[in-house]
């Protein structure tokens, strides 16, 4: 110790403990920067006449209050996109869907480094519902790779990104589309089948939020005029699936399931996860996340809710003011249903998902 120059060495101390302390502020931002970074928003021409595809990514900017439909959001519009961690999720809404519904999906990604884009399903969207169901289900995978294009050839966006691996989520017809990228084979013919043999039980599934089931004397005629269009329209038996390379693991949430050959589901092609709701009215689980699960047994099951709806895999939840009455006893939650802790609970596990398989 030198004790000759006391006071010389309580200043070097003083300087060499603030260099020190300096240095490890700045290394905690650098660390925590990914995770604080705010979301950036912004839309992109479809690729092939496709409509836009709405990205949410990692930004330096600041937020500010955007309206979108009847959502508010902390967003950075347009803002430069910042270096993430370089890897994309795609996220497949579902039927009549929008890219607001997933926002708080999104920020969970984008928090986490991701950048994650949303493609416009032709006719079965927010803005145009005009066919959903097995017509849509055809082109929704390639649409997902068509967006992924999209992102790949925006200059802003193609030099922070390895496409090589990209991951893909989709919530209930999304789930459709995540099933048929994980290498699941479907038909129209088996759709018909399906409902078929289960109008009744699983009626919603077959008409979408037209009209329910009540009990009512009209009951048998929704049947009888809802099987002759199901019939009428959809008799094609050829097998429908979609390979895109780029996608590395899917996860599907509350997917509509029944129309899949589940053999062709038991060895998916890439890794998939399953989001399920033990409550579903509107994709009756037996019919379809656990007819999956029981033939993928190496499935991953990224989220159980014994006590969750089928609208459990939006969020925000559009305002029951804004949903049909149809909609809201299929979307909305059970009582008692802790929407807030779900939510997190799916955000969280979905990011881990990706984290391991799409790093």
């Amino acid at each position: 110790m030198n004790t000759l120059f006391p006071h010389t060495l309580t200043r070097q101390a003083r300087l060499m403990g603030g260099l020190l302390a300096a240095l490890v502020l700045a290394l905690l931002v650098g660390i925590a920067s990914p995770a604080q970074a705010g979301m950036g928003l912004t839309e992109l021409p479809g690729q092939k006449g496709d409509g836009p595809v709405t990205v949410y990514y990692p930004t330096q900017a600041a937020e500010q209050t955007v309206t979108r439909g009847p959502f508010q959001f902390q967003l950075a519009p347009q803002a430069p996109p910042a270096r993430g961690n370089g890897r994309l999720v795609v996220i497949s809404h579902g039927s009549g869907g929008s890219p607001w519904v997933h926002a708080d999906l999104a920020r969970a990604l984008v928090q986490a480094g991701y950048t994650v884009a949303l493609p416009e399903h032709r006719a079965d969207n927010y803005k145009d519902g005009s066919d959903p169901g097995p017509t849509s289900w055809k082109l929704r995978p390639a649409e997902v790779s068509r967006a992924i294009d999209a992102v790949a050839a925006d200059t802003r966006f193609a030099p922070l990104l390895a496409l090589d691996r990209v991951g893909m989520w989709g919530g209930s017809a999304g789930g459709h589309t995540a099933l048929s990228l994980a290498g699941g084979s479907w038909s129209p013919a088996r759709f018909r089948q399906h409902c078929e043999a289960n109008i009744e039980q699983d009626f919603s599934s077959c008409v979408g939020m037209i009209t329910r089931l009540t009990g009512g004397l009209l009951d048998g005629l929704k049947k009888l005029v809802a099987l002759g269009v199901i019939r009428q329209r959809f008799d094609d038996d050829t097998p429908y699936t979609h390979a895109d390379p780029r996608i590395a693991a899917a996860i599907a949430a509350v997917p509509f399931a029944a129309d899949f050959d589940m053999a062709s589901l038991a060895q998916p092609r890439i890794p998939l996860g399953l989001i399920t709701a033990a409550q579903d009215i509107n994709q009756i689980p037996r019919f379809h996340s656990s007819a999956v699960l029981a033939a993928c047994t190496g499935c991953t099951r990224v989220a159980e809710f014994a006590d969750a709806s089928h609208g459990v895999m939006l969020s925000p939840m559009p305002p029951p003011e804004r949903l049909s009455a149809i909609a809201l006893a299929l979307l909305g939650d059970p009582p008692g249903f802790d929407r807030p802790t779900a939510v997190a609970q799916i955000n969280r596990a979905t990011v881990a998902f990706f984290r391991q398989l799409v790093p």
